[in-house]
C-alpha cells in the first residue's frame, strides 16, 4: 500500500485574502480557495461563478478556421458527399454524433455517412481502410474528429484520390503536419487560439460555431449539441478551465433538461436518478459509450447517441450496457493477471515504471488495466497486447511525468505513437517489447524523483469543523463543474477523534462519527476501501483526516458528511 503524501496549497497573502473576502462578502476559507484558483477580484469571480456563452472565443481565432469553414460551405452549396470520421472513444463518438446530427438536421439534402475505425483491425487514427471506404463510396470531403493530426499516410492517400480532408483534433501534432485543406488543432505551434485544452469534440464544436456565424445560422442550431461536448470534456479528462468550463457548465445544464433520446436511454441503463453531474458522466455515461468500441464496434455508440426515438435508443442502450458488463469481466480478470505478473517479476516489481505484454489480453481494456495498476503501483504504466502481429497498447501516467515526451524519447523502438501528457497509445514490433521496457525505465528514472512514486493528495486548506456550514458548502458547490485544474476542494482537519464504534461495511469500507478537539460540531464520515486503517484507530485518540465535504440526501433530509481521502496518526 503506497503511503499518500498530503500536499497543502500555499496560503495566499493576508492582504489578498482580506481584499477578496471584502469585495465578495465571503468567508476567509472561500477567499483562499478562490485565490488558489487564480481568482483574485470581483470580475474574475463573476466569470468563474457565472460561466456565460458570451465568454466563448471567436472560432476564427483558430488557425485554418476560415479555410475549414469555406471548404465545408462549398461542400454544402455543391451538395457534395461528406464523410464524418471519428475515433472510437467517448470524445470521438460524441464528436461524430454532434457533427453528423447537425449537418443532417440543417442540410437534409446532403448525402452523409459516418465512419468509426475498428479498434482491433484498424487501430487509432485515420486508417487506410477508412480512406478506401470513402473513395469507393464517392465521398469528396472527410471531416476527421478527435484524430487525424498524425495520420500522414492515410491523408496522403486521400489526397491522391482527390478527397479533401478537414482535420479537427486536439492531440499534439508532429513536426510535419499531414496534407489537408484545413487542420484545426489549438496545440499547433502556429495556432494563436487563446485556449489550448479543448477536447476533440470541442474543436468540432468550434467548426460548427464558425460555420453558423459565417452562414447566418442562429446560435441555437449548434448550441443544442453542448451536451455532447460536455460528455467529451468530462470523459476525456481535459482541464475544466476557461472555455472548457463554459462548455461543460452549459452542456451539463442542458443534460438536466428534457434529454435527447440517446442520453435519456444511457441515463436509464446507468441507473442515474439524481441530477446529472461530472461524476455520473465519468462513471455512468462514459464507460458505456466506450464499451461498444472495446468489445464490439464503436458505431453502436454513435447509433445510440443519434437515435431519434426513445424506443430505438433504449434498445441500443441495452446493447452497450451488455458490452459494459463484458468489459468489466475482462477488466477484472486481466487486472488480476497483470498485478500477479508484477509481483512475480523482480525487475518489474522494483522498477519505477511498469511495462507488461501478453499476447491474448483484450486490446479494448488495456488502458483501463493500466489505470488499475497505477492504483496499486503508483508509477507510469504501459499495458501491451498483440494485434495484427504487433505489440499495441495504452499508457497512463502519474502527476509530474509527461508521458508523451517520455514515450517520444523511445521513438526509435516504436512504429507509431500518439497522445498527451497523461495518456497515450503506441505500436511496436513484438521483438522490441523488452528493449522498450528497458529504455522506458531509463527515461522514467531520469525524469522523475523517488518521492513522485508515492501518490499525492492535493489539499486546498486546513479548516476546523466549525467552518463546515451549509452556507460554506453551498458556495463550494458553485465551484462545479469539477475536473482537472478545478478539482473538488480537499480539506484537512487536525485533532479529530471518535467516541462510538466504527462501522465496517462490506469488509472494506468504514463509517464513523467524528468530533474535533475544542469544537462542538460533529460529522458522519465515510471512507471507501479504508478498512485497513481500523487497526490504527483508537477510541478518543487524536488523528488527522483529509476529506471532501459532501451532502447526503436521505428521506427528504439533507445533511453534510465528510468523504475521507486519507488518515494520518
Amino acid at each position: 500500500m503506497n503511503v499518500k503524501q498530503w500536499k497543502i496549497a500555499s496560503r495566499p497573502s493576508q492582504v489578498d485574502i482580506d481584499l477578496l473576502r471584502k469585495s465578495l462578502n465571503v468567508s476567509e476559507a472561500t477567499a483562499i480557495l478562490l485565490l488558489n484558483r487564480d481568482i483574485g477580484n470581483f470580475d474574475e469571480a463573476k466569470v468563474f461563478f457565472r460561466p456565460d456563452l458570451s465568454h466563448l472565443h471567436d472560432p476564427f481565432e483558430m488557425k485554418d478556421m476560415s479555410e475549414a469553414v469555406d471548404r465545408l460551405r462549398m461542400a454544402i452549396v455543391e451538395r457534395e458527399n461528406i464523410l464524418i470520421y471519428g475515433d472510437y472513444d467517448v470524445d470521438g463518438t460524441t464528436s461524430v454524433s454532434m457533427m453528423y446530427s447537425f449537418l443532417k438536421e440543417n442540410f437534409p439534402f446532403l448525402i452523409l455517412d459516418y465512419y468509426v475505425p475498428d479498434r482491433y483491425t484498424e487501430g487509432y487514427g485515420v486508417s487506410l481502410q477508412g480512406i478506401e471506404f470513402a473513395r469507393s463510396s464517392g465521398f469528396s470531403l472527410i471531416i476527421t474528429l478527435d484524430c487525424g493530426i498524425k495520420s500522414d499516410k492515410a491523408l496522403c492517400l486521400a489526397k491522391n484520390y482527390n478527397i479533401d480532408v478537414i482535420v479537427c483534433d486536439h492531440h499534439l501534432p508532429a513536426d510535419v503536419l499531414p496534407p489537408a485543406v484545413a487542420i484545426l488543432d489549438p496545440k499547433r505551434t502556429d495556432c494563436l487560439y487563446p485556449y489550448k485544452e479543448l477536447s476533440g469534440c470541442g474543436v468540432g464544436f468550434k467548426l460548427l460555431q464558425g460555420l453558423c456565424h459565417s452562414m447566418g445560422i442562429e446560435d441555437q442550431c449548434y448550441l443544442k449539441y453542448l451536451d455532447y461536448v460536455a460528455i467529451s470534456i468530462c470523459a476525456d479528462i481535459v482541464p475544466i478551465t476557461g472555455e472548457n468550463r463554459v462548455l461543460a457548465y452549459h452542456g451539463i445544464k442542458l443534460m438536466n433538461k428534457p434529454l435527447k433520446p440517446g442520453i435519456e436511454a444511457l441515463k436509464s441503463v446507468a441507473g442515474i436518478k439524481s441530477e446529472i453531474n461530472v461524476h455520473n458522466i465519468v462513471f455512468g455515461f462514459a464507460p458505456r459509450i466506450n464499451a461498444a468500441g472495446r468489445i464490439e464496434h464503436a458505431k453502436a455508440s454513435v447509433g445510440l447517441l443519434i437515435a431519434e426515438t426513445l424506443e430505438e435508443a433504449m434498445g441500443r442502450a441495452k446493447l452497450v450496457n451488455d458490452n459494459n458488463t463484458t468489459r468489466k469481466d475482462f477488466d477484472s480478470s486481466i487486472t488480476e493477471e497483470a498485478l500477479l505478473m508484477i509481483e512475480n517479476d523482480e525487475f518489474v516489481r522494483t522498477a519505477w515504471s511498469t511495462v507488461l505484454f501478453k499476447n491474448d489480453w483484450n486490446k479494448g481494456v488495456v488502458g483501463i488495466v493500466a489505470s488499475r495498476c497505477i492504483e496499486k503501483y503508483h508509477r507510469p504504466t504501459i499495458i501491451l497486447t498483440e494485434s495484427n502481429g504487433k505489440a499495441v497498447g495504452s499508457a497512463r501516467s502519474i502527476p509530474g511525468f509527461d508521458l508523451y515526451k517520455g514515450i517520444e524519447e523511445c521513438g526509435e523502438l516504436l512504429e507509431q505513437y500518439g497522445g498527451h501528457m497523461h495518456a497515450a497509445g503506441l505500436t511496436l514490433k513484438i521483438e522490441n517489447v523488452m528493449p522498450f521496457r528497458l529504455k522506458f525505465e531509463e527515461v522514467v528514472r531520469k525524469r522523475i524523483s523517488l518521492e513522485q512514486l508515492n501518490p499525492i493528495i492535493e489539499v486546498d486548506l486546513c479548516i476546523g469543523f466549525d467552518e463546515i456550514t451549509q452556507k460554506f458548502y453551498d458556495v463550494i458547490r458553485q465551484f462545479s463543474p469539477f475536473g482537472p485544474k478545478n478539482m473538488q476542494p480537499v480539506f484537512v482537519s487536525n485533532g479529530v477523534y471518535f467516541k462510538t464504534p466504527i462501522k465496517i461495511m462490506k469488509e472494506e469500507h468504514i463509517k464513523m462519527c467524528l468530533f474535533q478537539r475544542d469544537n462542538v460540531q460533529a460529522f458522519d464520515a465515510i471512507g471507501f476501501k479504508m478498512a485497513h486503517f481500523i487497526s490504527g484507530l483508537k477510541e478518543n485518540t487524536l488523528f488527522r483526516i483529509c476529506y471532501q465535504i459532501v451532502e447526503n440526501n436521505f428521506n427528504n433530509s439533507a445533511r453534510l458528511e465528510l468523504l475521507l481521502k486519507d488518515i494520518q496518526f
